[in-house]
């Protein structure tokens, strides 16, 4: 059997660190598997026999569910792990957690984690793959795939087009994963928000900040707009959640002074009246649906390209 052509690394950790060659990998297999997608049966033996644990330490809807239709349209198996009832509760380490579940036959984790650094813990001391959905702070990097994956497909080359990231950037890991995986690209990046919600280092990271909405919406052709994160935050960051909906919320107002084309994203979940309102929400302008939709393509590209190399290698 050939070799599939799969990733440099047997881990997705993180974009920061990605080969800009893996993250075009990743977007171009995605567009293959978004195809299988709308076949009447979406459904490929890709992954037949591989078995895929899903290890969250956090709440999520959108990552976990992704993860595990992902999963099952390649045909792989998958495990959910409810940590609050697994051996965790009895003081179990997160290493030893994942060398059990190895060892019962999983070849990769999908981990979310409170801590940053935690999926690259477990990437030093496991030989399955392991995937990063989500650790602190630090990184989101599915999120992020998902997300220029959704601005490529609507737009072509993200060269020199300009994306406007609002909101809670401090506390966030998909602006983080964005900003590293848009820079690799050639865009052109703006984050807005309150002051007490955008790191002093920010611009290091090769972007603009800027605390005016509706300066940067001008010329954006992507906005995408971040919840405010209050169970991350300390208190005092702002004075109130009308006064951040009135500065820095997308409104059909504000919208009014952006190109015709302008194209509205926001990972959810939302907080309508919040950062985002209604009328925006569920306006003509958003590709927030084509995101969840496309989140599943993206994930069944990470998994395919991280475990049919194996499954050959194996096989040979």
């Amino acid at each position: 059997m050939s070799k599939v052509k799969g990733l440099k690394s047997k881990d997705l950790l993180g974009l920061r660190d990605l080969p800009v060659d893996d993250l075009n990998l990743i977007l171009d297999t995605a567009s293959s598997m978004k195809e299988i997608l709308s076949r009447p049966v979406p459904k490929v033996p890709a992954l037949l026999g591989k078995s895929i644990c899903l290890l969250f330490y956090e709440n999520s809807t959108r990552t976990r569910t992704s993860f595990e239709a992902a999963a099952k349209m390649l045909s792989a198996g998958t495990t959910n792990v409810a940590v609050a009832q697994s051996s965790v509760a009895k003081g179990e380490t997160l290493i030893d957690t994942a060398k059990n579940l190895e060892a019962v036959g999983h070849q990769a984790f999908v981990i979310r984690h409170n801590m940053a650094g935690a999926p690259h813990l477990l990437a030093r001391n496991l030989k399955a793959s392991i995937i990063n959905a989500g650790d602190g702070q630090d990184e989101h990097p599915s999120q992020g795939l998902l997300d220029i994956f959704t601005m490529r497909e609507k737009k072509g080359s993200l060269k020199g087009k300009k994306v406007v990231i609002v909101g809670d950037i401090a506390h966030s890991r998909v602006a983080r994963s964005n900003i590293w995986g848009l820079n690799k690209l050639g865009a052109r990046v703006s984050v807005v928000g309150p002051a007490t919600l955008l790191p002093k280092d920010i611009e290091k990271m090769g972007v603009k900040a800027s605390y005016d909405l509706e300066e940067e919406i001008e010329d954006a052709d992507f906005i995408n707009v971040l919840r405010i994160q209050l169970e991350r935050q300390g208190r005092g960051l702002f004075p109130s959640l009308e006064e951040y909906h009135e500065l820095f919320g997308l409104t059909a107002k504000k919208l009014a002074r952006a190109k015709k084309e302008i194209m509205v994203m926001h990972p959810g979940p939302i907080n309508r009246g919040v950062e985002i309102s209604s009328e925006v929400a569920d306006g003509p302008y958003n590709v927030i649906l084509d995101q969840v939709q496309n989140g599943v393509a993206v994930r069944m590209a990470i998994l395919f390209l991280l475990l049919s190399g194996r499954a050959t290698d194996e096989a040979n």
